[in-house]
């Protein structure tokens, strides 16, 4: 299987302090790739850096063979990845329907077919598709998020901390639509604090710890592993 995307010695810089140190890592095509770890590991900054949100101080980028080092966001959204971000960044003034226009603001084709699509994956917001996307709950607003950016029609789609500040069953449900995208044929690298849920959905993950990728494996492999049950899952060595 080849990859869609391929980070070779990363480093994002914040002010002279190293957020990102040097990783490499790759997402296959068709696959679902996590990034663990805890706060402060340089997660975000990764993905910001890989759609062009942040600079990189050096390395390369490299999405379906394309060198992406150096593009600004516009041009990267247009290759086809697109960011759902953290904390969800709906525009709370606007409708859950102007939200997913603004998701595909840049297609000049058809967008009828892709809207049905995304009200099929989320019928809440067809019920909701007049109402301020400020009113709908955090459940609602994280699923709009998903569902804007779903709207670009992205080849990789990439999620920060997507089941942030919700509720046990709404986890569950963003995870289910998840792996829904994912039978789609859609790539999709996510970070993910719940690393349970993030590492059953995952073909692959890696370890990040202080702006570096310390480990990896397959979602099960890592799952498994005693050094990520006491780390990330909550659970002691025994």
């Amino acid at each position: 299987m080849s990859n869609i995307l391929e980070v070779r010695d990363l480093r994002v810089v914040y002010g002279g302090i190293s957020a990102v140190r040097g990783i490499s890592f790759d997402v296959p095509e068709g696959e679902i790739v996590t990034l663990i770890g805890a706060n402060g590991a340089g997660k975000s900054s990764t993905l910001r850096s890989i759609v062009g949100l942040e600079k990189a101080a050096s390395g390369s980028i490299r999405f379906m063979g394309d060198e992406l080092t150096g593009l600004g966001t516009e041009a990267i959204v247009k290759k086809g990845i697109t960011l759902v971000p953290e904390g969800r960044r709906v525009f709370v003034n606007l409708t859950v329907y102007e939200n997913l226009r603004m998701g595909a603001y840049m297609r000049k084709d058809r967008i009828e077919p892709d809207l049905e699509w995304v009200y099929s994956l989320f019928p809440r917001l067809k019920e909701r598709s007049w109402q301020a996307a400020g009113t709908l709950s955090g459940g609602e607003q994280q699923m709009l998020a998903i569902a804007r950016a779903l709207m670009s029609r992205p080849k990789l789609i990439m999620m920060d901390e997507p089941s942030l500040g919700l509720a046990p069953i709404i986890v569950q449900g963003v995870f289910d639509i998840i792996r829904e995208i994912h039978s789609q044929g859609v790539t999709i690298l996510l970070i993910e604090q719940n690393a349970n849920m993030a590492l059953k959905a995952a073909d692959l993950g890696y370890v990040m710890e202080t702006g570096q990728i310390t480990l990896s494996g397959s979602g099960s492999e890592l799952a498994a592993n005693e050094e990520i049950k006491a780390a990330y899952l909550g659970r002691a060595k025994k």
